[in-house]
C-alpha cells in the first residue's frame, strides 16, 4: 500500500515537472511574428495575450499643405477678420506706415474707416498689412493679373527689340519684319519704343502700326503701356486657332460690302451708256 501511494506521488511530481519545464522553456524560444493590420480607427490586436492598441494608416503631417491653402494664400485680396497674428504693421489706404499695433487696434480702424484689411508681406515680424477700399483691390488685382499674363509661361521663347520713337522707315519695315518671323515661330514678342529727345512721334501710333503689319497672325498679349517716363512697352503673340477663324470672317464682312458696291456703280454705269 505505500508503494503505490509512493508511486503515484512519483507519477504527479514528473507531470508537474514537466509542465513547469514547458513554461520556462517556452519563454526562452524565439516567438514567430505576429502579422498586425493597421486601419484607420479600427481596434487592432497584434496579439491575443496583449492588450489592445489603435493605429492608422497615415501619417499626420502638417509640414505638407494642401494646393488649396497654397492658392488661397497666393491670392490677393482682404482677408475678412482672419488675422492669426497678434501684432500687425499697418499701412494705411495712403501707403502711410501707422506703425505696429495689436489686431484688435487694426480691425477697429477697419471698421471706423470701411476698409477691408490686405496682407502685403507674412514673411517679416511683424507681418505687414494695408487699409484698402474695394476700389483698390480690384484694381491691384488686375495690375497683378495682367503682370501674370504678360510674364512669358515655362517653355515658352519671348524676344526683345528696342528703339527709339526717331527710326526711320526702312529701319521700322526690317524691325517689323523680324517681329513677323518670330510670329511665324509662335514667340511671344516684347517691343519697347523709347521717347527721342527732338521727336514728336506718338509711341503708340508706332505700336498700332507694328501690329497692323502683322495683324493677320498677332495680338496683343499685354496692351501697350508707359513702363517709365519715356518709355513704353507691348508684348504680341500669335492668334490662337479661334482668333484667327474670327479674324478671317470679320475680314470677308469687311470685303463683302466693298464688293458688292463696286457691283452696283458698274450696273449703273452700264445703263447710264
Amino acid at each position: 500500500m505505500t508503494a503505490l501511494c509512493l508511486m503515484k506521488l512519483l507519477c504527479q511530481a514528473a507531470r508537474n515537472e514537466n509542465r513547469y519545464a514547458k513554461r520556462f522553456f517556452s519563454t526562452l524560444l524565439p516567438q514567430t511574428p505576429q502579422k498586425r493590420v493597421f486601419c484607420p480607427f479600427r481596434m487592432v490586436v497584434p496579439d491575443p495575450r496583449k492588450s489592445t492598441a489603435f493605429g492608422l494608416t497615415q501619417p499626420f503631417c502638417t509640414a505638407e499643405k494642401s494646393d488649396t491653402e497654397q492658392k488661397r494664400k497666393a491670392a490677393f485680396g482682404s482677408v475678412g477678420r482672419r488675422i492669426p497674428y497678434r501684432i500687425l504693421h499697418v499701412i494705411n489706404q495712403d501707403g502711410e506706415s501707422l506703425g505696429n499695433m495689436h489686431r484688435a487696434e487694426a480691425l477697429k480702424l477697419m471698421d471706423q474707416h470701411d476698409l477691408k484689411l490686405v496682407l502685403l508681406c507674412e514673411n517679416v515680424e511683424p507681418p505687414v498689412y494695408r487699409l484698402m477700399s474695394g476700389q483698390q483691390i480690384h484694381e491691384e488685382q488686375l495690375k497683378r493679373a495682367e503682370k501674370k499674363k504678360a510674364s512669358p509661361k515655362p517653355g515658352m521663347v519671348q524676344k526683345e527689340l528696342s528703339f527709339s520713337s526717331a527710326i526711320a522707315k526702312n529701319d521700322l519695315e526690317t524691325k517689323t519684319k523680324q517681329i513677323a518671323q518670330w510670329i511665324e515661330k509662335k514667340y511671344h514678342v516684347k517691343v519697347t519704343i523709347r521717347q527721342a529727345k527732338d521727336s514728336n512721334t506718338d509711341m503708340f501710333m508706332l505700336f498700332d502700326q507694328i501690329l497692323e503689319t502683322v495683324s493677320e497672325k498677332a495680338t496683343y498679349l499685354s496692351k501697350p503701356k508707359v513702363t517709365r517716363e519715356g518709355v513704353s512697352a507691348c508684348i504680341l503673340r500669335h492668334m490662337s486657332d479661334k482668333e484667327l477663324k474670327a479674324y478671317q470672317k470679320m475680314a470677308k464682312q469687311k470685303t463683302n460690302p466693298v464688293k458688292k458696291d463696286e457691283s452696283e456703280d458698274l450696273k449703273s454705269s452700264e445703263l447710264q451708256q
